[in-house]
């Protein structure tokens, strides 16, 4: 059996890199995509390297093409021009969506944010937190686009039968940063953990899905993660003595905090 290709886009990013490691199988290819050239292949690694932008359709559906699943990561991460979130963030993900559609790539994981979410006010999430599908209320144009990634998955999925999951992520990093983070934060292993189950978990169909770890301040729901199969180990609380204020003049009463006070269009 030959065995399983799956494409990362923005694979030379912070959470391309803690995938790369953490995704490889004996029996599992990893293709590598990014405007940057990934890092070469270390020994006994089995990848296969691209370097091309999520905005150039002919470069995408080469990377698409004998692929079985895509992890989409690549885009901007942070607030930026009108112009440039829509060229990147949804013209690149609609490229990606069509390529992968015209190359019979049967699941697609979508790389969301809370920032989708920025505007939710943080008393609304209750005891049992955020549900998954809490309806888009982004904070920003970076917000907006993760949004209509979102938007763009349902469709995909509706139309052409494609399994999609959208991963409303949190604050992904090796440590949680600042006091929100407790609330908010994905380990690199559980991040592991998180596109593992995307990728295995049988006939997911559409889903947006909270990308976080299992944090004593959570919050969000569990209930959709847990029904594609993930299971967080890792808790934000054990750094809570390590981690800084919030910036100053972060709005703390909604999801986005800081993002909903950021000036629109202006790179952050």
């Amino acid at each position: 059996m030959p065995p399983q290709r799956i494409l990362v886009t923005g694979a030379a990013g912070l959470v391309g890199a803690m995938l790369r490691t953490r995704l490889a199988r004996p029996d599992r290819v990893l293709r590598l995509l990014d405007i940057q050239p990934p890092a070469a292949a270390g020994p006994g690694e089995r990848v296969e390297l691209r370097t091309a932008a999520i905005t150039d359709p002919e470069a995408v559906q080469q990377a698409c093409d004998g692929v079985d699943a895509v992890i989409h990561l690549a885009g901007r991460s942070r607030e930026h021009t009108w112009e440039e979130i829509l060229s990147t963030n949804v013209d690149g993900t609609r490229n990606l969506l069509e390529a992968a559609r015209k190359a019979g790539v049967p699941r697609v994981i979508l790389a969301s944010s809370n920032h989708a979410t920025g505007f939710l006010p943080v008393a609304g999430a209750g005891e049992a937190g955020f549900p998954d599908d809490a309806p888009p209320c982004p904070d920003t144009y970076y917000g907006f686009s993760k949004a209509a990634m979102e938007a763009l998955g349902s469709l995909y999925h509706s139309r052409f039968g494609m399994d999609v999951i959208c991963l409303r992520i949190g604050a992904c990093t090796a440590r949680p940063n600042d006091e929100r983070d407790l609330s908010i934060w994905l380990s690199p292993d559980d991040a592991g953990r998180l596109f593992e189950a995307c990728l295995t978990t049988p006939s997911p169909g559409f889903r947006v899905v909270w990308g976080v770890s299992r944090n004593t301040r959570r919050l969000f729901s569990p209930n959709g993660a847990e029904q594609i199969g993930y299971h967080p180990r890792d808790d934000a609380e054990e750094h809570a003595a390590e981690v800084v204020p919030n910036r100053p003049g972060a709005e703390r009463d909604y999801l986005g905090a800081s993002f909903t006070t950021l000036p629109l269009g202006e790179p952050d």
